[in-house]
């Protein structure tokens, strides 16, 4: 513990503290914005839809590569009449 000998001492620290804490609070305020701007980026209509067709360009790209190279067609179902 420390031993203080001055009230200035103690006001320093007292003051020193008090701007540390505004510090911290002023961070926790930045960070809660950016988190904010983060989310409302990820989850924009446009970035939303941007995503969703990427994934099913890339699926669709990976399944004709596939489909080339090992040759396999997909199966067509039939119809059976039941005599």
């Amino acid at each position: 513990m420390k031993r203080y000998t001055t009230f200035e001492e103690i006001d320093r620290d007292l003051k020193y503290l008090r701007l540390k804490s505004q510090i911290d609070l002023e961070e926790v305020k930045l960070g809660l914005n950016q988190s904010k701007e983060t989310i409302n980026e990820t989850f924009s209509p446009i970035n939303l839809i941007a995503g969703t067709l990427g994934s099913i360009i890339k699926k669709a790209f990976v399944l004709k590569v596939v489909d080339k190279l090992i040759g396999i067609k997909p199966v067509k179902k039939k119809e059976y009449d039941d005599d």
